[in-house]
């Protein structure tokens, strides 16, 4: 993985036990005029971390170099590639964002093109364009561009796909990804997401919908507040996660490191509105009973879930609603905490990102906080793990992703026996 807080699986994890905040004012683009002035940026890495050729990957969209330095590091340390004897038998599938948009040529193009009048001249800005834009940037702008180009880099021949249902985009390329190989159609699936808006549009956007905080400018460590009375908005955060996903005998076979199992799968639609989720959390209640069914567990049998956990109002407040009824009497046992308290919402790459959390998790027996948590919600009343990070007896993690538009994922990993 690769986010705000760290290039590295273990740097990220770190991090994210103690409690640490990767948010701070917005330096990709002046903001200073955005009612949010703050983000979760990626500091200071570029793809020659990955061993890649910058003079190649500096035209690719940023989101697409962060899913390959992410892609490098699953891969490599998963040793998979040197068991491929048949590429069509390796696939990629993606939860990958829109690319960087080409705002500066765009802005001269309309600025050449429109008269004194207000008119625009479209053949002039055609002209323009032509003379101007550079077809290799400007695909890039196409979502689906970071799976293509993944699949390039490892040769992978087999099933080839990228979904973009928001932030439950790369939760759904994992579930989705891991039903390709229960079928059948493939050993291996390299799978997870990829996503920054971080740019003008993308804030613009979120400050319209009043889906941002705006009220944490001067302490933008403190502005993501999952679950708290006080949380006023989201953080929006940039990165990419990616994972070896592999059917079990052909993993043995090779003697991989096997970090731990999807176990259930869950996927639904709130079929309600755009921007609002079914005010009765009908969606998350369905893919979270989904899932632990797929899993063939008991709701008790779940340790800990890594909740969306946004930090708006009304995602807390229906989130909540939806773990009391999957998990009924026994929902205040259940810890859920959100990290994006730390790193941001990563959007279409949260997903993934927070699978990655739960392996760990299970793996380490640590649960991560939810940072920022000051002061209680009587809407919002369930063992968020406030602040510090847990110890805790954990076999079986629930991972909840709910993007806009009313998309609903849960995905069930389990320690691998």
């Amino acid at each position: 993985m690769i986010n705000p807080l760290g290039h590295h699986v273990e740097v990220v994890w770190d991090a994210l036990k103690q409690g640490k905040s990767g948010v701070g004012y917005t330096t990709i683009f002046d903001a200073s005029r955005f009612p949010t002035k703050i983000s979760a940026e990626i500091k200071e890495w570029d793809v020659t971390e990955a061993g890649l050729d910058p003079a190649v990957w500096n035209k690719r969209g940023r989101h697409t170099r962060f899913a390959a330095g992410a892609a490098v590091q699953a891969v490599h340390s998963s040793g998979v590639l040197d068991s491929i004897n048949d590429p069509r038998r390796f696939g990629v599938y993606l939860g990958s964002g829109e690319g960087s948009q080409d705002f500066m040529n765009f802005a001269k193009m309309m600025a050449a093109s429109i008269d004194e009048a207000g008119n625009l001249d479209l053949a002039k800005f055609t002209k323009i364009g032509m003379e101007i834009l550079e077809p290799a940037v400007e695909i890039e702008q196409e979502p689906n561009m970071p799976v293509g180009h993944l699949a390039s880099m490892f040769n992978a021949q087999g099933p080839n796909a990228n979904c973009l249902t928001a932030c439950a985009a790369s939760s759904q390329a994992i579930g989705e990804a891991t039903e390709i190989i229960r079928r059948g159609e493939a050993d291996v699936m390299l799978s997870g997401g990829t996503h920054s808006m971080i740019h003008p549009f993308g804030v613009t956007g979120f400050n319209l919908l009043t889906a941002l905080c705006e009220d944490s400018n001067d302490a933008p460590e403190k502005a993501s507040r999952p679950f708290d009375k006080n949380r006023s908005g989201f953080v929006l955060g940039e990165g990419a996660a990616m994972l070896i996903l592999e059917e079990l005998e052909h993993a043995k076979k090779r003697g991989a490191e096997i970090w731990g199992e999807v176990v259930g799968y869950g996927s639904t639609a709130d079929a309600y509105r755009i921007t609002d989720i079914h005010p009765d959390g009908r969606g998350a209640i369905g893919c979270m009973n989904m899932a632990i069914a797929d899993a063939r567990l008991n709701p008790e049998q779940i340790g800990y879930v890594n909740a969306h956990g946004t930090s708006t109002q009304v995602n807390d407040r229906v989130e909540t609603r939806a773990c009391r009824q999957v998990f009924g009497p026994a929902a205040m046992q259940v810890p859920v905490s959100s990290t994006k308290s730390m790193m941001g919402h990563l959007i279409a790459a949260a997903g993934a990102t927070e699978l990655i959390v739960c392996l760990l998790a299970i793996r380490d027996q640590i649960l991560p906080p939810t940072i920022n948590y000051e002061t209680p919600d009587p809407d919002c009343d369930l063992d968020y793990v406030p602040n510090q990070a847990r110890e805790a007896r954990l076999d079986y993690a629930l991972n909840n992703s709910f993007g806009f538009g009313g998309q609903n994922i849960s995905v069930v990993v389990g320690r691998y026996r």
